[in-house]
């Protein structure tokens, strides 16, 4: 089981990238906000037990995938409100079960982020869309946020979504699982 861990700033494509690797190799994308909107729904983010649940709902979803030699791609913007250590939480669960996680960094630089910040897809999921918001969170810094370790890093100005996933591909020797449905057939 291989969890490719894809973590960068917003609009670093992230998604897009998942989505191609999905594509190219069967992964399932497990998107950082499949868990914050369903939680979000009911707890305001950043709560107790927002942020709780969030890294419950994480983590049993990685060890579950590994324990059943299930690949899979999830996408990360490390922000303030994770816990401290979680990406080696996420590695010690994937690990336990026989797997491994593979942490690929996704970069763009700060003109491209946002010429891209303002895409109407990025609204599907309620992700930043404001480049007001962007500026403001770039003055406020991100010194105090946990960054995952990188073994692979992607500039994505330079790198289409096919061309980032061909070579996560290529650097972790990934091959290729059956895409299940989502819902068996009746």
């Amino acid at each position: 089981m291989r969890l490719v861990f894809l973590h960068g700033a917003a609009a670093a494509g992230k998604l897009t990238t998942a989505r191609e690797l999905e594509r190219l190799v069967g992964y399932p994308v497990f998107h950082n906000h499949l868990i914050v909107d369903a939680l979000t729904a009911v707890f305001p983010f950043g709560t107790e037990p927002f942020v709780r649940l969030r890294e419950e709902f994480w983590l049993k979803v990685f060890a579950e995938a590994a324990g059943i030699g299930r690949s899979l791609t999830f996408t990360f913007a490390p922000e303030s409100t994770v816990t401290a250590g979680f990406a080696e939480r996420v590695r010690q669960v994937v690990e336990e079960a026989g797997g491994r996680v593979c942490f690929v960094r996704l970069t763009v630089t700060d003109e491209e982020q946002e010429r891209r910040i303002g895409n109407a897809d990025r609204r599907e999921f309620h992700k930043l869309s404001d480049v007001g918001t962007l500026h403001r969170l770039r003055e406020h810094g991100s010194a105090d946020v946990e960054q995952p370790p990188v073994d692979l890093e992607i500039l994505t100005d330079r790198s289409t979504a096919s061309e980032s996933a061909a070579l996560i591909v290529a650097r972790f020797g990934l091959r290729p699982q059956v895409v299940s449905d989502r819902y068996p057939p009746v």
